[in-house]
């Protein structure tokens, strides 16, 4: 008849026999019998592990968590190659890291992160290896309060074991360091699936003046965005903020953008949620706003105007940089759908002037090409019911760098508008008293949006923005002026398009996103503007011998480079480096002289006419 024993001895026995066990296999050496022998010593030394873990009264010894240590080291020793080998080690990390949180041993948690780091590293093929690695991760994270190195362990998991059952509890620590700690998401994790539903944010541009700011935003894709306008409270500047949907940005794009320039102070980005990144412009007074999108490359462009400081008493000033460069927070670098107006203001389509209306006009008095009763005095125009001057005139050649424009015969059309615009800057000068600045003044690209900019912060009074026409069919020649408004004619679109660099399609869509930005004002104004010039072009190129000249008249179309401008602002279609006898032309230095006087001369008779004296 068995005698009872009580619990601890029976443990006790056992604990003897199975060590009996083991001894007499590691002695035999037999790879059967010690396959059998490690597996139940690792099920026994589990099972005092959890005694351990469960027992308060047993657990309560650092000696006792020291003999469940050996139990499991012995094992790994005694077949570092077994199948036991891995979870060996990797329990051993788990009890020095339960024994660092019951006797707060700095030497513990060393021990624990040393041996969970040996199952990756030792069985990187192992099913332990990525939860060893999380392990780790979170040893770092909260232990140590090493955000870095706690990443750089789940990074691993994401480089190495993204079918593993920790990449997705990997993914979310990293993307909440990311947000919290400003660290770079890993490239592996960027590169798979997570790209595919976040949007990366690019460097935000700006450029500033004492009462406007134009803020430029470049995502690698469409992005759906939201913008709320937050009244002062108490310290806090009154601040405009924009959220972007399912949106990543890298954390050294984050730092805050002082700039203490005119109306913005400040420019803050940052990973608002793991899915959402905020900027916000920290600024001194708002009057209105307009935000607004173009696509290819898709970017959001945010116009803010305000009223100056009280203390401000003199004219805005512009920034300190060489005339075709503004300054920008720093250097650019690529979701579905972008965000629609809530109310869709269609603007009214103005009808273009047919080629031929010419014909209606004196020839000999330079009169734009617009109805006689627009020019009756009981209808001023704006800037005479004003009384404004013009002091500023930004001329803008079109295209530069590493954007050629149109190119046919050898020529290219960044090259021709360069040497034009550099023609006029003395003339225009000279002829109006004005100051003229380029938006370039050498071979550099600029964005489209930018060079509005340089305009607006600038207070310029004029824009005009100069390019070189193209068109499929070298038969196709003449001379054409653009403002800015909507437009149905499909090769004011064409052109439109192509030297917004986008598509047709895309020029379409357009329409609906410009909105209420435009105000009729400015485009009476531009209207006017572009009828003077285009009318002195086209009497100056009448002129010129064997010119094959034609009047393809003023028209609109909605070109990047117009919205936006708190000015009259026109573009001219000078002629076609596609057609042979217009290149021919834009060879001839001699030609280009009689642009540049022609387009002084149509300002000149625009400001005479419209702008009242000061």
């Amino acid at each position: 008849m068995l005698k009872s024993f009580p619990i601890f001895t029976l443990l006790l026995l056992l604990s003897l026999f199975f060590g009996v066990v083991f001894c007499n296999a590691e002695e035999r050496g037999t790879e059967a019998t010690d396959f059998v022998s490690i597996e139940k010593r690792y099920q026994q030394a589990k099972f005092y592990y959890n005694e351990l873990h469960t027992n308060n009264s047993l657990g309560a010894s650092r000696d006792n968590w020291m003999n469940g240590v050996r139990n499991f080291r012995k094992i790994y020793l005694s077949g570092p190659k077994s199948d036991f080998a891995a979870p060996s080690l990797y329990m051993l990390g788990r009890m020095y890291a339960k024994m660092y949180r019951r006797f707060d041993n700095n030497m513990d948690l060393k021990e624990s992160i040393s041996y969970y780091r040996d199952v990756a590293e030792l069985f990187p093929d192992n099913t332990l290896a990525d939860d060893a690695l999380y392990a780790v991760g979170n040893l770092y994270l909260n232990k140590k309060k090493d955000p870095r190195r706690a990443a750089a362990s789940y990074t691993r998991i994401i480089a190495n074991y993204r079918n593993g059952d920790m990449y997705a509890h990997a993914s979310d620590k990293l993307k909440a360091l990311s947000k919290e700690h400003d660290i770079p998401l890993p490239d592996a994790m960027l590169k798979r699936t997570y790209l595919q539903n976040l949007n990366n944010v690019l460097p935000v541009k700006y450029w500033s003046s004492n009462n406007y700011t134009r803020v430029v935003i470049k995502a690698s894709g469409p992005v759906r965005y939201r913008e709320r306008l937050l009244e002062k409270n108490g310290s806090k500047p009154r601040r405009l903020y924009i959220d972007f949907q399912e949106s990543y940005i890298d954390p050294k794009y984050r730092s805050p953008i002082p700039i203490e320039d005119g109306l913005l102070k400040q420019i803050r980005t940052g990973q608002f949620t793991p899915e959402v990144v905020r900027v916000v412009l920290d600024i001194e007074s708002i009057s209105d706003y307009k935000i607004f999108s173009l696509p290819d490359p898709f970017r959001v462009v945010i116009d803010v105007r305000g009223e100056p400081l009280a203390s401000q008493t003199q004219p805005a000033k512009t920034l300190p940089t060489p005339p075709g460069h503004v300054q920008s927070s720093a250097s650019a670098t690529k979701g579905i759908g972008q965000q629609e107006p809530e109310d869709h203001i269609v603007l009214e389509d103005f009808k273009k002037v047919e080629p031929n209306a010419a014909n209606k006009r004196n020839t000999a008095s330079n009169d734009p090409v617009i109805d006689d009763d627009r020019m009756n005095t009981a209808e001023l125009s704006l800037a005479q019911q004003l009384g404004l001057g013009v002091r500023k005139i930004v001329v803008d050649p079109g295209h530069g760098g590493k954007d050629p424009g149109a190119s046919a015969f050898g020529l290219k059309e960044k090259d021709i508008v360069l040497s034009i615009a550099k023609k006029l800057v003395p003339v225009l000068e000279e002829q109006t008293g004005a100051e003229v600045i380029l938006t370039r003044n050498s071979d550099v690209f600029i964005p489209l949006e930018e060079r509005t900019a340089i305009a607006n912060t600038n207070d310029a009074d004029l824009l005009v923005s100069l390019h070189i026409n193209a068109h499929p069919s070298p038969k196709v020649h003449g001379l054409e002026t653009y403002y800015l408004n909507l437009s149905t004619n499909a090769e004011a679109m064409r052109v439109a398009a192509f030297e917004n660099v986008t598509s047709t399609h895309q020029m379409s869509d357009l329409q609906d996103i410009l909105s209420d930005i435009m105000k009729n004002s400015k485009i009476n104004e531009s209207s006017r503007l572009a009828g003077f010039v285009h009318n002195s072009l086209s009497n100056g190129i009448e002129g010129v011998q064997n010119s094959n000249f034609k009047n393809l008249g003023v028209k609109q179309a909605p070109f990047y480079v117009l919205i936006g401008a708190e000015m009259p602002a026109i573009l001219i279609e000078i002629a076609f480096i596609t057609n042979p006898g217009d290149s021919k032309n834009l060879s001839s230095d001699a030609f280009l002289d009689i642009i540049a006087d022609d387009i002084v001369s149509g300002v000149q008779n625009y400001i005479h006419s419209t702008a009242a004296s000061l």
